[in-house]
């Protein structure tokens, strides 16, 4: 059966692009990290595109590694903290939304439920929370802990800190403010509502002192693919971000998440799955290779050798580049992403060295690289999208913001040109936009059941 909807397209920020000698490219800002103006650009520019929303990804923790390879690549070693940063961006914008990541394994869930319910009622309805509970050691050790708890820990604490945080923003029902001078009454004291929670990690009794939002609550992002990552995204989340690594994995994905939420009384409308992917587009196939390759050719070998001993969880410093890959530093299974680590095993196995290797890795390191014109990266939205592989894609755009003007000026006139993006934002909240339901408070659903 054809869809009816279109395409939902949000934009990824690391500061200068994707790719670790983004700051490098001229086409990125050098003094992004620590100027705003920077991200204002690249925001105008999504959102005069009609994109739905900027996603920010966070690490609240300097990088760890080669002191040589770190100091070539800033991604995490200077960035702002994203809900300062998309509160600031939404008071430049009037429709597209912001995605921030915070992770559960580092707040409390009245921090965060404050947080997120006033950055929403700043951008007037336009802020999603992306849910985390971390994974790299050295960001416990910046928290008054050593390294990170186990993963099953970290889970159920996660799945704790969400509900509460859910039930935190459900304290004031949608019509408690009665904001009455003639009687002085700003409340009514009957639809204000304290949570009381008490559970294995967190006692908060609540109420939050910040009004329900205009649109409900703050969107739920959430990424993972393992089996309590889809259960938890089928019960709580309504945006999953996944890898586009191969179209039939991310069709079994697709349909077995979505599958799962009708026994949490869920639409499937209401869950959006846009897996990321590395654009780098030009007029032709050959421009479009061309600025791929300038960007490897940019990337300094302690970086790519940084980058892939992160991968694989194996030390490689100070490997011969120019030697084969030494099998003995090549673990037995995958850490990360299996289709990239079996791509990985095949092409040392074909005699490549180290650079080869390395070179390979930059142009693939998502597992998700598509280069191409125009018509041939819609192409691929298009299959994706109408065979049920994706409500849409984050973009992870190389450089920025060039390669965001790139895929603006050159993808999304073909999109619409097929009728599968829209040409205006279908309304002023990000909820709206995406085209997901607003969850009901509980307690005026308590009412009308009683």
């Amino acid at each position: 059966m054809p869809r009816t909807d279109r395409l939902k397209l949000g934009t990824f920020v690391y500061t200068f692009g994707f790719h670790p000698a983004a700051w490098l490219h001229p086409g990125s800002d050098v003094n992004g990290a620590n100027d705003i103006r920077h991200l204002i650009h690249c925001a105008k520019v999504s959102e005069a595109a009609k994109l739905d929303f900027m996603f920010f990804a966070d690490s609240p923790a300097s990088a760890v590694g080669q002191a040589d390879a770190l100091a070539r690549n800033p991604t995490k070693m200077n960035r702002f903290e994203p809900i300062t940063a998309i509160t600031a961006l939404s008071q430049h914008t009037d429709r597209i939304g912001f995605v921030a990541t915070a992770s559960t394994s580092y707040y409390e869930p009245y921090n965060i439920a404050r947080l997120f319910a006033s950055a929403d009622h700043l951008a007037r309805g336009r802020i999603a929370w992306n849910v985390v509970t971390s994974d790299h050691d050295e960001t416990g050790y910046n928290y008054n802990r050593e390294g990170l708890p186990p993963h099953a820990e970290r889970y159920e604490r996660g799945e704790e800190f969400l509900d509460t945080v859910f039930g935190l923003w459900d304290s004031f029902e949608d019509d408690a403010l009665l904001l009455d001078r003639q009687s002085g009454l700003y409340h009514d004291k009957t639809k204000l509502h304290s949570l009381d929670h008490k559970g294995k990690h967190f006692q908060v009794r609540g109420p939050l002192n910040v009004a329900r939002t205009p649109q409900g609550r703050p969107v739920i992002a959430q990424a993972g693919g393992s089996e309590q990552g889809m259960e938890l995204a089928a019960r709580t989340a309504e945006m999953v971000f996944s890898l586009a690594s191969n179209v039939d994995r991310n069709r079994a994905f697709y349909a077995n998440v979505k599958n799962r939420m009708a026994r949490y009384g869920r639409s499937p409308d209401d869950l959006k799955i846009l897996p990321g992917i590395v654009i780098n587009v030009g007029e032709t196939h050959a421009e479009a290779e061309a600025k791929a390759e300038a960007l490897v050719q940019l990337m300094h070998p302690d970086v790519g050798l940084l980058m892939l001993g992160e991968f694989l969880e194996a030390d490689l410093h100070g490997v011969a580049l120019d030697a084969p890959f030494p099998m003995d530093r090549m673990p037995e299974a995958a850490k990360g992403s299996k289709a990239m680590f079996e791509e990985l095993k095949h092409f040392v196995t074909q005699g490549h060295t180290m650079r080869e290797l390395i070179t390979h890795y930059a142009r693939r390191h998502t597992g998700n690289g598509l280069t191409g014109s125009p018509t041939a990266v819609a192409d691929f939205m298009q299959e994706w999208f109408e065979t049920g592989a994706a409500d849409g894609f984050i973009l992870m755009c190389p450089t920025l913001p060039s390669s965001l003007e790139d895929f603006t000026r050159l993808v999304v006139p073909e999109l619409r040109r097929r009728g599968l993006f829209r040409d205006d934002y279908e309304g002023t909240t990000l909820r709206a936009n995406l085209g997901i339901s607003t969850p009901p408070n509980r307690y005026a659903v308590a009412r009308r059941e009683a």
